[in-house]
């Protein structure tokens, strides 16, 4: 697949400036420049994360009403219920903000609707098994904030709501008690890009706050928060990028018990980075709620039994085990469908169904397709009498408004610019996609059909030395707006070592002015025809480290090539 290269200019003056009160490379004062670091006081902060560079919780909108009325329940010793979603955002809200008020001996319990009956958010079922409950409050996390009908609902029956949400508000809010989210037009507080978790978490520094308790007493759930932004792929600048930084200093000394088990389940012995947050925990968190039941994710948060918790990530182990095999199968026949569909190449969006593929995982498989037909694509399956399917989206195209044009052929919908879900009768599958196909050819400009690699700057081999990757090291937790960065090398050579390795992946042997370094390129094999040819070419890549034999070296990890 050809990609456009763009390669960022950062201002120049900007960057002589900036190296002269910093004194490092010029390589590293471009990229502190691109991210927004124009003095020495920004990137000093930007370097050295403080938890001093929280923001006061109080800032946010409703935190005294919040905080007060949950003082209230515990003083009364009313039933209290946390109402999460099933992701792992949604979980570790849940947690965290279980495992808190239970150590302030609140009457707590936990809610999560099943994805497969329920739907996304808070449920009917959910409040009516509240009501049984004699639940007294219930505080919805990582949900709720478009719950307006249920929460009315809720109030009716004598129960009280607090929202906890990251997601955009509509015009007219829930009748809760309290809303705390930053996204709220008329909320002050600063920070506006916390995950559901991250409220959670400036919730429970208020009321260690206002009950004048040790800070420990929520900085202890540092880690489960980094573990919800890092898989929730919100924006790792500002406050995110600070409970990150010492979030995963957490996970690697004294981790959430259930964190500790999945490590050692997927067998990491390098300390954890984002990526591995990303990679290694968050699948097998989401495979719970993906192919069972999420309950499960939470339990092993909150779990205090080494040995229980040990067993209870061995359930998500092979939750993750069976979702791996569905999600390839599944890709592989939506693959097979559209290789037989004589329209496909012709078509700017991705439409597939087949009645009998796994719920759970159909938003991955439509990632996935994405990495092979470059289209907005939308993946759809039976779920009892009707379909429900998954649309992903390609950057720069809000596939939720190509959704909604198509409004007139679904049951409901719901999502953002990126991700949405949707259901429908199965008699109209044909006519939504024949609709949604004609809203993307109507919305979509032909030019963000071709993938874009964002390349940071241009470096020469002679620069790539352990002193620039150490300062870049530094630079970590990598993510949305702060992300690893991309250099490219002009004008390289291939002398004929190169070569690929498992039919898919590169291996590269590049030299440039008589510098020789490797890489790997994985699932590149098919731009092995560039580097046959003999000719110089540009190379786009990230840095990594390179341990063999107790040598450590430098190399390149390959994102594509051209020819120079």
């Amino acid at each position: 697949m050809k990609k456009n290269w763009i390669i960022q200019k950062a201002n120049p003056e900007k960057v002589q400036q900036l190296q002269k009160a910093l004194g490092i490379s010029k390589i590293v004062c471009e990229l502190l420049v691109q991210r927004g670091y124009e003095n020495y006081e920004n990137s000093k902060k930007f370097f050295r994360p403080s938890l001093g560079d929280l923001h006061d919780p109080w800032l946010m909108k409703d935190m005294q009403l919040a905080v007060d009325r949950i003082e209230k329940a515990l003083l009364n010793h009313e039933k209290i219920l946390i109402f999460g979603d099933y992701d792992v955002d949604g979980t570790t809200s849940v947690a965290t903000l279980f495992s808190f008020l239970k150590n302030l001996q609140a009457q707590v319990d936990y809610y999560v609707p099943n994805r497969f009956k329920e739907g996304y958010g808070i449920s009917k079922k959910g409040i009516d098994w509240a009501i049984e409950q004699k639940i007294n409050l219930i505080i919805s996390v990582d949900c709720g904030i478009k719950s307006n009908d249920l929460i009315q609902y809720a109030k009716h029956a004598g129960i009280d709501f607090i929202v906890c949400d990251h997601h955009l508000p509509d015009e007219v809010i829930p009748p809760a008690i309290a809303i705390l989210n930053p996204k709220q037009t008329d909320c002050p507080y600063p920070f506006k890009e916390l995950c559901g978790c991250g409220v959670v978490f400036k919730l429970i520094h208020a009321i260690t706050n206002q009950k004048k308790l040790h800070e420990e007493t929520y900085l202890q759930y540092i880690d489960l928060v980094a573990t919800a932004i890092a898989a929730d792929i919100v924006s790792m600048s500002g406050e995110n990028r600070v409970i990150c930084h010492f979030g995963i200093q957490k996970v690697n000394t004294k981790p959430n018990l259930g964190i500790q088990s999945l490590i050692e389940l997927a067998g990491v012995k390098q300390p954890m980075t984002v990526s591995s947050l990303v990679f290694m925990i968050a699948p097998r968190v989401n495979a719970a709620g993906r192919m069972d039941d999420a309950r499960k994710a939470i339990q092993l948060f909150i779990e205090t039994d080494p040995t229980k918790a040990k067993e209870i990530a061995a359930l998500l182990q092979s939750d993750n085990t069976d979702r791996r095999e569905a999600d390839q199968s599944i890709t592989q026949e939506a693959l097979e469908q559209l290789l037989n569909d004589p329209q496909t190449p012709s078509k700017k969006s991705t439409v597939v169904f087949q009645p009998h593929w796994h719920k759970g995982v159909v938003g991955i498989v439509a990632s996935r397709l994405i990495e092979h037909h470059y289209k907005p694509t939308i993946v759809l399956t039976q779920s009892g009498d009707i379909v429900a399917g998954s649309a992903r989206s390609i950057p720069g195209f809000n596939v939720y408004e190509a959704i909604h044009a198509c409004k007139d052929w679904l049951i409901g919908y719901g999502g953002h610019f990126a991700a949405a879900g949707m259901t429908l009768q199965i008699n109209h599958v044909q006519q939504f996609a024949d609709a949604f196909e004609k809203a993307v050819q109507k919305m979509l400009p032909d030019e963000l059909l071709t993938p874009t690699v964002q390349i940071d700057t241009e470096i020469s081999f002679e620069q790539i030395q352990f002193g620039l990757y150490n300062i870049i090291q530094q630079m970590e937790p990598f993510g949305p707006d702060n992300l690893k960065p991309v250099f490219v090398a002009i004008g390289v050579e291939d002398k004929g070592l190169s070569k690929i390795v498992k039919e898919n992946h590169i291996r590269f042997v590049l030299e440039q002015n008589n510098v020789k370094l490797t890489g790997i390129g994985f699932n590149m094999a098919d731009k092995f025809s560039i580097i046959e040819q003999h000719k110089k070419i540009d190379v786009a890549f990230t840095m990594e480290e390179n341990e063999w034999n107790g040598n450590k070296s430098l190399q390149l990890r390959v994102i594509d090539i051209r020819s120079n």
